[in-house]
């Protein structure tokens, strides 16, 4: 009979060796090679039967080999020094501790809907849960005070496998939390700690909490599969993505109002700080920013009070480039939703749904949109790259009318990679051999050949190829098996791929925009790439669609066919269930990696960098971090058919190109040896990568940058608006509605300007005066600014600048006066306008309050 509920029992170790529990339990193993060896030396056949998961190692260890290893003196010391060692990296001071900004938060908390720290701990779909899982590791390593915020979902994402045809299929393993890096958050006496959320038609959604230890940093993952839960509040935290309607609904109610509740339980429990910036990781957990001002409000606050508070201390991360990746739900299920859990009623129900209803243009009023309301309660928003911060305004730009795009407050940090979690090991002992660790810092140490020799080089890229072919050999052997086919028809597996051909990547997720068949344009010309004699390529792709996307499910079949064809299958596969196992030797073997998603729908794409740390070289379109830090020497660009409206002409225009740069550049430069064998300008091009991209990818930066320009600003806006009793939140709300209220009376009357003849020249310059009705609010409520700069054929002035002009001491029939002096700076047709925009201190932009008046 078939088991229904499962669990695990959990070894008790013997007393010498009681800190292995510990190191098991932090998942700082995942990246630390130090605490890996500890456990991997222990007994290296039953490692290596666990794939490298310590938890799972210690419960695998029988009785009698356990007592034998507690009576060796040696490995006693030293998993005690291993343990030491977890501790003083845990507690002793780090970069973070060593700045000196006077408001540096105690605590922040970074909410996502998944992450991806180690392959053990399944709990990520794809590129999002990765970076949230890099952003933690980071800001362990730098000793930033983060609380990540979470679900546990008891399916993960899922596993995918290959039918027989070749068509993905799905299966949903259930995971046990005892088998897995977590402990469970509990009272003072030992019971389940709760936290619970109050839904429609009187129904309570009970969660417990478990805890996974990054390093310093704690996860806390909620689990409403609970016995005190009806089926369908046990089946919330079911899957990763998982459902639509209310299913989904309830996950991001249990994400954000669940999450801030878990928070609260957990730094009752053990003492924490009470976090002072709030971080949303997309827009799955907005409504934290909803549970943040019930809570102000219960403790005294107007709504509009807490509203400065939550929007002064939230950060919302935006990782989507296209509005069909948004969550939208309908605006009368939300009321329903909102009213439910605001039990004591402290909320102004249709105030907060306006929050995130689609009232701009262009949008449905009868949605509830996550992003949008993501955007109204954050203070402070970013994309992930230069370009998806510019995508991002664009795309957002309804929200704020009146407003160009490049002033929407929405700005970037470009994202990075852990290295520690991606370089391989074969590239760090190297690195450690031959850099000093400023060498290391900077880069430098790549640059030229004085530290390590092209020779030593070009061996060290091929020890890392070889280990990918034999991983590959495995997986693909394993897949057809597993597809039906019988173990004699599979010899040609043994030779699948060489050590010593031109190696391609392609990993990712299978939305259609990313083009996973983008290379099978022409097959023909394709498997010439492949086959040639002299000079053959071969490419690993994996991939997984979701579950309930057909479209990409296709594309996946498309791939496989032509993979499983008889004549090019052992220089291209495609491998099942990509994940962050198969990450460790795809992302360090492959020679190039490839990226040819629509532009400009790649947000970042930090794939390409964890292979550039190996010394991998990208191929891609200008797109996400590509369009940012590309040059001549870090690899190639696939040149795009931007402003072609035709999808397929788009398609084989860039296939086109793709071949192309392959045949003339890529292969050529590869197989171009000198007399020993080595591809000098390819091994140039490998030390640049090294050497500038190396520093700038890091997620030591990316957090750097976070704590930098948002989190000490966000922290000091919420101290000052907190201080004396909510004082200054108080009065800003004040003046916000007063302004409100009052800014429909506000024109620009009247414009002149002096100073230029018919023949303006560059270095004149142009004299403004402008005459405002305020109606009721003051000169210190608003600034007068003139918008000017080259205008397009359009009409509009493009790529304008602001200058503000003073107010003069003159009131006229009831206007202000207000002069200014613009300088030309440029030739070409130069326009200019006058317009009004409310000041105050407390404002992070221009576009902050929403509200604008231009001359007509």
């Amino acid at each position: 009979m078939r088991a229904i509920r499962r669990f695990t029992v959990r070894t008790v170790l013997p007393a010498p060796l009681v800190g292995l529990e510990e190191l098991a339990h932090n998942l700082r193993w995942a990246w630390h090679p130090g605490t890996r060896a500890v456990f991997a030396d222990l007994d290296p056949a039953v490692w290596e039967q666990v794939d490298g998961d310590p938890v799972a190692f210690l419960g695998a260890l029988e009785r009698e080999r356990l007592d034998e290893l507690a009576a060796d003196p040696d490995q006693v010391a030293r998993v005690r020094a291993a343990a030491a060692d977890l501790r003083a990296y845990c507690e002793q001071p780090r970069w973070y501790q060593q700045q000196t900004a006077t408001t540096l938060p105690a605590s922040v908390a970074y909410f996502s809907p998944e992450y991806g720290v180690a392959a053990a701990l399944p709990q990520y779909s794809g590129g999002l849960g990765v970076l949230a899982g890099d952003h933690l590791k980071a800001a362990s390593d730098l000793g930033v005070p983060v609380v990540g915020v979470g679900l546990l979902y008891r399916a993960g994402y899922f596993r995918q496998v290959l039918d027989r045809s070749g068509r993905q299929t799905e299966t949903y393993p259930v995971l046990d939390p005892d088998a897995l890096p977590l402990s469970l958050l509990r009272e003072a006496d030992g019971s389940p700690a709760r936290v619970e959320l109050a839904l429609p038609a009187g129904r309570v959604l009970s969660a417990q909490v478990w805890v996974a230890q990054v390093g310093r940093v704690p996860l806390l993952l909620l689990d409403s599969d609970v016995p005190a839960n009806d089926d369908a509040g046990r089946a919330v935290t079911d899957r990763l993505y998982g459902g639509a309607g209310t299913h989904r609904l309830e996950q991001e109610l249990l994400l954000g109002v669940g999450g801030v509740r878990a928070l609260r339980t957990y730094a009752r429990l053990t003492g924490g700080a009470a976090p002072e910036v709030f971080h949303t990781n997309e827009g799955h957990a907005g409504f934290l920013g909803v549970e943040r001002v019930r809570e102000l409000v219960a403790d005294g606050a107007s709504y509009a009070t807490a509203l400065e508070i939550v929007r002064a201390t939230t950060i919302f991360t935006t990782h989507t480039p296209v509005p069909a990746g948004i969550d939208r739900f309908e605006r009368r299920v939300v009321e329903q939703y909102v009213g439910a859990f605001d039990e004591e009623a402290t909320l102004p129900v249709a105030d907060v749904v306006a929050l995130g209803v689609e009232d701009h243009a262009g949008g449905d009023p009868r949605l509830f949109n996550m992003a949008v309301m993501g955007l109204r309660l954050a203070g402070r928003a970013n994309g992930v790259s230069r370009l998806h911060g510019r995508v991002s305004r664009e795309m957002f730009a309804g929200l704020w009318p009146g407003f160009d795009a490049q002033e929407v407050p929405i700005g970037s940090i470009t994202n990075g990679v852990h290295a520690p979690t991606w370089v391989a090991p074969e590239v760090t002992a190297l690195a450690a051999r031959r850099m000093t660790a400023q060498d290391l810092a900077t880069g430098a140490g790549w640059e030229t050949g004085g530290t390590v020799g092209d020779a030593e080089l070009w061996e060290l890229r091929r020890r890392l190829r070889t280990r990918l072919v034999e991983d590959v050999r495995r997986r693909v052997r394993a897949s057809w098996l597993r597809r039906g086919a019988p173990a004699a028809d599979l010899r040609w597996v043994d030779d699948a791929l060489s050590p010593d051909v031109l190696t391609i990547g392609f990993a990712r997720r299978v939305p259609t925009y990313k083009r996973l068949t983008l290379m099978l344009a022409d097959p023909e010309r394709f498997a010439a790439l492949l086959l040639d004699p002299l000079r053959p390529v071969q490419v690993v792709v994996a991939g997984k669609a979701h579950p309930a996307d057909e479209p990409g499910k296709g594309l996946v079949a498309e791939l496989v066919e032509f993979a499983d064809r008889h004549d090019v299958r052992h220089r291209i596969v495609f491998l099942p269930d990509h994940d962050m196992r198969m990450a460790a030797t795809l992302y360090p073997g492959c020679d190039v990696w490839l990226n040819n998603p629509l532009r400009p729908l790649e947000a970042c794409g930090t794939s390409g960098m964890k292979v550039a740390l190996n010394g991998g070289l990208n191929l891609s379109v200008l797109d996400g971090w590509w369009h940012e830090w590309h040059d001549d020497d870090n690899g190639w660009v696939i040149p795009t058919a931007d402003g072609v409206d035709d999808p397929d002409a788009r398609d084989d225009a860039e296939a086109g190109a793709l071949y192309d740069v392959l045949e003339q550049q890529i292969v050529p430069t590869f197989y171009d040896r000198d007399d020993h064998d080595v591809p000098r300008r390819w091994l140039e091009m490998v030390r640049h990568t090294l050497a500038t991209l190396g520093p700038k990818v890091q997620a030591t930066r990316m957090v750097a940058d976070y704590v930098a320009h948002l989190y000490v600003p966000a922290a000091a806006a919420g101290a000052a608006l907190a201080a004396d009793d909510r004082a200054r939140a108080v009065a800003l709300a004040d003046w916000r509605a007063r302004v409100r209220d009052a800014w429909p009376k506000v024109v620009v009357d009247h414009v002149d300007a002096s100073g230029v003849g018919t023949s303006p020249q560059v270095g004149d310059r142009l004299h403004v005066q402008a005459w405002v009705d305020l109606g009721d609010l003051e000169p210190a409520d608003v600034e007068v600014q003139v918008v000017h700069g080259p205008v397009g054929p359009d009409d509009e002035i493009q790529e304008f600048t602001v200058t503000a002009l003073a107010l003069d001491d003159t009131l006229e029939a009831d206007r202000y006066r207000y002069s200014g002096d613009v300088d030309l700076t440029a030739t070409g047709t130069f326009g200019y306008t006058v317009r009004v925009v409310p000041r105050h201190e407390a404002l992070t932009s221009v576009a902050s309050a929403g509200l604008v008046t231009t001359a007509s």
